[in-house]
């Protein structure tokens, strides 16, 4: 069994710190989500401001978009010419595909400034994907409502996790391995 263990010790080492990290990512957004979100901005401040960033690029691009909060649920609503077109949730803000690619980026750390400096680029990168994504999808259930459902549930999701998965194999594909000690030859 420990002959197994230590066969594999790097793969277990990548899954445990995969998903311990994830874990307590998730863990502690959950807990700022109860207990440290600000009362100022409904219904939290990354989903008000992804909403906001949102609707600046839609009106950016010619249509007169407003948000507005949602008297329903934890939302803000998407709307033009008084008509709610899209809604963004907590889930619709990213963070949880950021947590994702932050625990994928520790269980395969190359040293501090390095790792922190993709994840930060990565971070960055993910969040504007999402803005434009979200602003996209409005823009698309406005002008094309017959393929909201292939908008929504098919196209745009593909686009952040494929963003994702791209900068998780530009990692891989640039991650530093310790270079082995050379083998004395046989004499």
């Amino acid at each position: 069994m420990f002959k197994l263990i230590n066969k594999y010790k790097s793969v277990l080492r990548f899954i445990l710190t995969f998903v311990g990290s994830y874990f307590v990512l998730v863990l502690l957004y959950n807990v700022y989500l109860t207990y440290g979100a600000s009362n100022t901005y409904y219904p939290d401040i990354i989903t008000h401001t992804v909403a906001q960033q949102s609707e600046s690029i839609i009106n950016a691009l010619g249509y007169d978009m407003k948000i507005v909060p949602s008297k329903v649920e934890p939302a803000m609503n998407l709307t033009m010419n008084n008509k709610v077109l899209a809604r963004v949730v907590e889930g619709c803000n990213a963070v949880s595909v950021m947590l994702l690619f932050i625990s994928f980026m520790l269980a395969f750390f190359d040293g501090w400034k390095r790792t922190l400096l993709f994840v930060f680029g990565g971070v960055v990168l993910i969040y504007a994907m999402n803005i434009t994504r979200i602003a996209l999808l409005t823009i698309g259930i406005y002008e094309y409502p017959a393929y909201t459902e292939l908008l929504h549930g098919t196209v745009f999701p593909a686009v952040i996790y494929g963003t994702v998965f791209l900068l998780w194999l530009g990692w891989i594909r640039s991650y530093k391995k310790q270079p082995k000690e050379p083998k004395e030859p046989k004499e």
